[in-house]
């Protein structure tokens, strides 16, 4: 596995896009309780037209890029809005990015390692890491996020005390605040007016002393040409004590979450299984 990663790797990001389109399309049309799914929620948010159905092609192409930001030359990054990362830098506050299931999610804390996080003196980035279900493609996670400034941390109680200790330490986080949890780590909130299981592990993470909370995504651009990481301050703040006021929390957050999406929805994953009941934890 980790050898096909590495020859696709080799490929232009134009051509890799490509046959992602292609690759999202087949997935669409080949798998019926995918493609119930995202119809269920692109009507659920009130996504119609060409937004709508360019998603399809868009996801495809979220598979297939991957390859090259792990195993391939850089591709071109373009920022919007890092004044925000480097004014937070400045006065020593840890950094919270909090990330949608949209755009190149893995381009975003890559160009923040890169730019931010990987000199002598800079602040890295640690981002929650969900071992995933096939185990061939655990070697392949291991070698793609070892690099300058960017680590990863278990989605476990070790990682989050990980993170907690990196936002103490003025570093930065990343999270997906719209990724189902388990059982237990989360509350039920809407999400584009229907109720989604949503983890309480970010409002606690933006209670942290000196936190700064950033909203961040990384915007694909057409025919290969790289992609733009977006970075807006968050103006919402978090109700105290998170544990008491949780539902509101994960209102604001879902909120936060929606505001973002419409910024592109034809980049948002509608195919994911947002509205999921929560697995029990092991």
């Amino acid at each position: 596995m980790l050898t096909l990663f590495r020859g696709l790797g080799l490929l232009p990001l134009g051509v890799l896009h490509a046959l992602g389109w292609l690759l999202g399309w087949l997935i669409w049309l080949g798998s019926s309780s995918y493609r119930q799914r995202w119809l269920a929620n692109t009507m659920q948010a009130g996504i119609q037209g060409a937004q709508r159905w360019a998603s399809v092609g868009e996801a495809g192409k979220q598979i297939l890029e991957l390859p090259r930001l792990w195993f391939g030359q850089p591709v071109a990054i373009g920022w919007q809005g890092a004044a925000h990362i480097e004014v937070a830098l400045h006065h020593g506050h840890g950094i919270l990015f909090l990330t949608p299931h949209m755009g190149c999610f893995e381009a975003t804390a890559q160009a923040y390692a890169e730019r931010f996080g990987a000199s002598p003196d800079g602040k890295p980035i640690t981002v929650l890491f969900r071992p995933p279900r096939k185990a061939g493609l655990t070697a392949v996670l291991q070698a793609a996020r070892n690099r300058p400034g960017l680590a990863s941390a278990p989605a476990n109680l070790r990682g989050v005390r990980q993170l907690v200790q990196a936002l103490k330490q003025g570093e930065a986080v990343g999270l997906l605040p719209d990724q189902v949890p388990p059982d237990r780590l989360g509350v039920w909130a809407p999400f584009f007016g229907r109720d989604a299981y949503t983890m309480t592990l970010s409002a606690r993470f933006a209670q942290v002393p000196g936190t700064q909370v950033l909203l961040a995504w990384g915007e694909r651009l057409p025919w290969g040409r790289g992609f733009v990481i977006h970075v807006q301050p968050w103006s919402e703040v978090m109700p105290e004590p998170v544990a008491e006021r949780a539902e509101e929390a994960a209102l604001q957050m879902n909120r936060a979450m929606e505001a973002l999406i419409r910024q592109c929805p034809a980049q948002y994953l509608w195919g994911y299984a947002r509205y999921k009941a929560p697995r029990t934890p092991a």
